[in-house]
């Protein structure tokens, strides 16, 4: 039964799919543009070939979010591989208000290619891969522009702003991580002593038992830079997505901060109040995640109650119409 019903989803969608694509105009057009770009990324998007001996951009990406493709490594820019997903995900859900646009080719997008691939050549001739990754996200939407003109590019320009989280930051992201693991920790010593009434001490980014019962160092792992950027990708989404008010979106994107702070607060006090009831070790099984990584989740409770609640309280709710009172009859 089940793999009927999947059967048969799969099969709505192909339908579907196919219906988009012949409304598509310009197909050939966009698919050659494409090719080529991306060809240019693969075989010359990459000059630096020292740490990775590649001249594939696509895979030096892909070493900067993994950590050199460690099928062990999560880190903190892990985010960046979803966000090409995620982008057409939600070109997809747009798709009827997207076709039924007047596609035509229009000059605005050859612009933003030209841009495109000249920031790529300063990158490649300079070494510094991110200013190629600018022009490749730069140059893509260049094409959609190119081959169906500025009212696709108006419609389409909030899901090419999420590429922005494919650019890994890497040591630059330590300006952001290290105030972050300070914050955290004073937060956990804070809510330790004066509501938990657990004797905790705070020395730099460490956490530490009095009777060395158990001790954590917030690395630059549990900053919550990891959390922080998917809040982020998460608020934009919602903030663009729901609201049409600039206010409504820039209230839902500045609640990221905040929201993802709380988030890995709670993460570190599960951590701190497992280790106080059960030692160092149970205290290493909330912080590895413990089975089939459940743990690994708790930063993102306080972030989706705390955005949904904000995307239901900011959301415009229709005027009520009340009944005017009957007038009195007079005799």
């Amino acid at each position: 039964m089940q793999n009927q019903t999947g059967n048969g989803i799969l099969e709505e969608f192909r339908i579907e799919f196919l219906d988009c694509w012949q409304r598509v105009p310009n197909k050939g057009f966009f698919l050659t543009l494409l090719v080529v770009w991306l060809a240019l990324f693969q075989w010359l998007g990459n000059s630096t070939l020292g740490y990775v001996s590649t001249k594939s951009l696509f895979y030096w990406l892909y070493d900067a979010f993994t950590a050199g493709g460690r099928s062990d490594a999560f880190e903190e820019e892990t985010v960046g591989l979803f966000m090409p997903l995620a982008v057409l995900v939600i070109l997809w859900l747009k798709r009827r208000q997207l076709i039924a646009l007047e596609l035509k080719p229009g000059w605005p997008g050859l612009l933003l290619l030209g841009a495109g691939a000249l920031l790529h050549v300063v990158g490649y001739l300079v070494q510094q891969p991110r200013i190629s990754v600018a022009g490749l996200f730069l140059g893509l939407y260049g094409i959609t522009g190119l081959t169906w003109g500025s009212t696709w590019l108006r419609a389409t320009y909030f899901p090419f702003l999420l590429f922005g989280f494919c650019m890994p930051l890497g040591s630059q992201a330590e300006i952001v991580t290290f105030p972050l693991r300070l914050l955290v920790t004073r937060l956990v010593e804070l809510v330790c002593h004066y509501v938990l009434a657990i004797d905790v001490i705070r020395q730099g980014t460490a956490l530490i038992n009095p009777t060395e019962h158990y001790n954590y160092e917030v690395a630059a792992a549990c900053s919550g830079i990891r959390s922080l950027l998917a809040t982020m990708a998460i608020a934009v989404t919602i903030g663009f997505y729901s609201f049409g008010k600039w206010w409504k979106r820039l209230v839902v994107i500045g609640s990221a901060f905040p929201l993802a702070v709380v988030g890995n607060l709670f993460r570190m006090l599960t951590i701190v109040v497992a280790a106080e009831l059960g030692g160092q070790e149970w205290g290493n099984t909330v912080h590895e995640g413990g089975p089939l990584g459940v743990f690994s989740l708790l930063p993102y409770v306080p972030v989706f109650l705390g955005l949904f609640w904000l995307e239901n309280w900011l959301r415009e709710r229709p005027a009520s119409h009340a009944i005017p009172p009957m007038e009195a009859k007079t005799a």
